[in-house]
């Protein structure tokens, strides 16, 4: 299962912690190397030092009180070390910059990952929570594909299950989706996870659930948009698009929400754009392309005269800058660049399906 600790020291997160993890860890990889190899070579080793593990948690804490860190690596590969938000999408970016910082002398033989990496192997194997050993051999999922929300919802089964707290049950099935997934595929693909006591109808082993996920996935290769229609707070019609699917994990670094709302000259009775603004505003979006990676469009509501494209930016880009000049060049009126933090994309909520 590799090493496995969350972090306990509370301090505030900060970017120059980032940096000094590394710097800390390039004096400490030694240490933690020979812990590693003692522990292979006798069974009586648990784990590294205590003071490793503390320091470690304290220099992951500083990053961020409630990121976690997992040393593992028994595959040949070389040891992996991974520092994670634990699925929490707020907690992706910062886990991802924390990635995209590692050194060049970080150790060529050492692997870096900002999410948990699928470990079907785990799947067969012993799990201990608390006081409970779960043999994983008998775990079962139900599995239910929603492809109107491209999701899998899943019904966890263990017959051990009767004897644990909901809790426990919940934690079995986190370690098993990650296991079969990986933490971003678990947090693109799957939807509402739930326990039950006894095993639900074609239960299938938790193995297989990738086979399954890729078969929600494919029809979704490539985006679309979602179209919906509501009312304005005046009352009068409105349009929204939203992209989809979209996920967070496919843009780690995109912490910042941007709104720019767009007014627009030419209108029909119910207030939505005719030509000549329609198209106006159809090449007005098409210059977003041009941030690249640095942002993404995710929802676009038109109503009561304007037009507000939603996108998620990444706020060490200059992408903020450039929609400011984007919306400069806008002539039908005063365009509008909004912005507030928002790294677990929760401003998006309302839109999807």
């Amino acid at each position: 299962m590799g090493i496995f600790r969350r972090p306990r020291d509370m301090s505030a997160a900060a970017p120059a912690a980032i940096s000094e993890f590394w710097e800390w860890w390039a004096q400490a990889r030694p240490s933690i190397e020979s812990a590693l190899e003692r522990q292979q070579d006798d069974d009586d080793v648990d784990g590294l030092p205590t003071e490793l593990v503390e320091e470690l948690s304290h220099r992951v804490g500083r990053i961020h009180p409630d990121l976690e860190w997992e040393i593992g690596g028994s595959d040949g590969r070389g040891p992996a070390l991974t520092v994670t938000g634990g699925g929490d999408p707020a907690l992706r970016g910062l886990a991802e910059r924390w990635h995209r910082a590692v050194p060049r002398s970080a150790g060529a033989h050492w692997r870096y990952y900002p999410a948990r990496q699928p470990d079907p192997e785990m799947l067969a194997q012993r799990l201990v929570l608390g006081d409970h050993e779960f043999d994983l051999e008998y775990a079962r999922f139900g599995m239910r594909a929603d492809q109107a929300r491209a999701r899998v919802d899943i019904t966890a089964y263990h017959p051990d299950f009767l004897f644990v707290s909901e809790e426990q049950r919940l934690q079995v099935a986190r370690h098993l989706l990650d296991w079969a997934l990986g933490e971003d595929d678990a947090a693109r693909w799957i939807g509402r996870v739930t326990t039950a006591e006894e095993a639900p109808i074609d239960a299938l082993p938790p193995a297989l659930l990738a086979a399954v996920v890729e078969q929600v996935a494919e029809p979704f290769a490539d985006q679309a948009w979602l179209t919906g229609e509501g009312r304005t707070p005046r009352g009068h019609p409105s349009r929204v698009m939203v992209r989809f699917p979209l996920h967070r994990q496919d843009h780690p670094l995109c912490d910042l929400h941007v709104t720019v709302t767009v007014p627009y000259r030419h209108a029909n009775p119910d207030r939505l754009p005719v030509e000549p603004s329609s198209g106006a505003l159809r090449k007005f979006e098409k210059r977003f392309g041009s941030l690249g990676d640095q942002a993404v469009l995710a929802a676009i509501e038109t109503g009561d005269g304007l037009r507000v494209f939603h996108l998620y930016a990444d706020p060490g880009s200059s992408a903020l800058a450039e929609l400011d000049q984007v919306a400069a060049g806008w002539d039908e009126g005063k365009a509008k660049v909004a912005s507030a933090p928002d790294p677990a994309w929760s401003a998006l909520a309302p839109y999807r399906p």
